[in-house]
């Protein structure tokens, strides 16, 4: 049966090789459980509530997937995703989370609309190719600032806006060497390289807390009974309705949140399952993807389950790459991913109690690193793109926003492109990109 409905024999694969290629997608994309509670927090969420949320909508997001394109892609709450729903739509904006978990149903809602529609493609064509790596590098570096401000190795300084910590301290030092051995573990392509990294750097600090240098808390695994008791009713479902309220009281307000997560979530999406159906060898002699559209559809749906559930955005996760690198080729991978992410809900109070900020601080550094390396297909020798690429980044570290960010990168690409006599070139969809990030910019929300 499983044979016939993946196609197992037509991919050259079988349950055996489907199964622990789930597996290692799963141990590679586990970091999630770990950061995303922390960040989400910060924002205001409770943080045993969006554990649960995590890998509940994680574990169901990707057995659709599974069923509904037969990619052996994972998906879970978006790195960068997470970090513009708690650093710039709520704490940025001003934003409640409840508030932000409505526009993240909302944005979902459209970005299946654009899929099944055709839209998507139209889009995709008409933004600059440079401005989507930059985009993403950018992203890659502000995780990776967030990971180093969050363990205590980059400080708030009153002379220098930011400096660099005392790397005694113990949190500072733990997550020192998780990045190390983390590094360490990637370089030398160890499968599963941010996971185990994640593992050694939390028993290194139940050492630390052993010690008396308090980084953390033992605690033993449980069912989390009090989320699922009070917590779904209370915080999630009930939040919906004073989150549309809000929502729709600033309208201007409304139309800048869900512009910045459809740009984040389009491209993310879009960046992820292509290389991973080329690394299948879903792609044609044409460059077309077979399947691509029901990936697509797979990806929105699971954004719609995550907002339900009380999460960010998910999306596909590169890490897949880990699984297909092993033979993972069907549905059945993601499916075996989502399983595990179910029944990764019995460990979230160890999981919270050990993957402190210090911990995951690492595999923000990580994600950071492989998000900078398409860097590597910038176009250098043209000013224009440069010009962008740099405002891109800059801006999105030191205004903390991603969407900042991206406003200062579409503004930089236009006046820039006007001066180098290419204003023609650029699509007229961009020009109305343009003009609503100089609205953002000059009269704020």
């Amino acid at each position: 049966m499983l044979n016939e409905f993946f196609k197992l024999s037509e991919n050259n694969t079988d349950v055996k090789t489907e199964v622990i290629a789930g597996l290692t997608t799963f141990l590679a994309m586990s970091y999630i459980l770990g950061v995303n509670p922390g960040m989400l927090a910060e924002g205001g969420m409770p943080a045993t509530g969006v554990f649960f949320a995590t890998a509940l909508a994680s574990g169901i997001a990707c057995i659709i997937m599974g069923l509904v394109s037969k990619y052996p892609v994972g998906l879970a709450p978006g790195m960068g995703m997470n970090a513009l729903f708690t650093y710039t739509i709520i704490l940025g904006m001003g934003n409640t989370w409840e508030a932000a978990l409505a526009a993240v149903f909302i944005s979902s809602i459209i970005f299946l609309l654009i899929t099944v529609s055709g839209l998507r493609e139209a889009i995709l064509n008409a933004i600059p190719h440079n401005l989507k790596l930059a985009i993403g590098a950018g992203i890659g570096f502000f995780l990776a600032f967030i990971g180093l401000k969050g363990a205590g190795i980059i400080v708030a300084d009153p002379s220098t806006m930011v400096t660099l910590g005392s790397l005694f301290s113990a949190p500072a030092l733990l997550a020192l060497i998780g990045i190390a051995v983390t590094l360490i573990l990637y370089v030398r392509k160890v499968p599963a390289a941010v996971f185990i990294g994640l593992v050694i750097t939390a028993i290194l600090g139940i050492i630390f807390t052993a010690a008396g240098f308090g980084v953390g808390d033992i605690a033993m695994p449980s069912v989390p009974t009090e989320f699922v008791s009070t917590t779904i009713d209370t915080s999630v479902f009930g939040a919906f309705a004073s989150g549309f309220s809000q929502l729709f009281t600033n309208i201007p307000n409304l139309i800048l949140i869900l512009f910045s997560l459809l740009f984040v979530t389009f491209f993310d999406t879009t960046g992820t399952l292509i290389p991973l159906a080329n690394q299948c060898g879903f792609i044609d002699e044409e460059g077309n993807a077979d399947g691509i559209d029901k990936a697509f559809l797979g990806d929105a749906i699971g954004g719609i389950i995550g907002a339900i559930l009380g999460t960010s955005t998910l999306t596909a996760y590169v890490e897949s790459a880990t699984g297909i690198g092993l033979g993972g080729r069907t549905g059945l991978t993601a499916i075996v991913t989502g399983i595990l992410f179910l029944i990764s809900i019995i460990f979230a109070p160890t999981v919270l109690a050990l993957f402190t900020s210090s911990v995951t601080a690492a595999a923000l550094v990580i994600v950071g690193i492989l998000m900078m390396i398409q860097l590597k297909d910038v176009d250098w020798d043209d000013l224009v793109v440069v010009a962008s690429v740099f405002m891109t980044i800059i801006m999105m570290l030191l205004t903390y926003s991603i969407s900042l960010g991206i406003a200062f990168g579409f503004v930089t690409y236009a006046i820039t492109s006007i001066a180098a006599g290419k204003a023609k070139e650029l699509n007229w969809l961009v020009w109305i990109m343009v003009l609503v990030f100089i609205i953002y910019l000059f009269f704020g929300l």
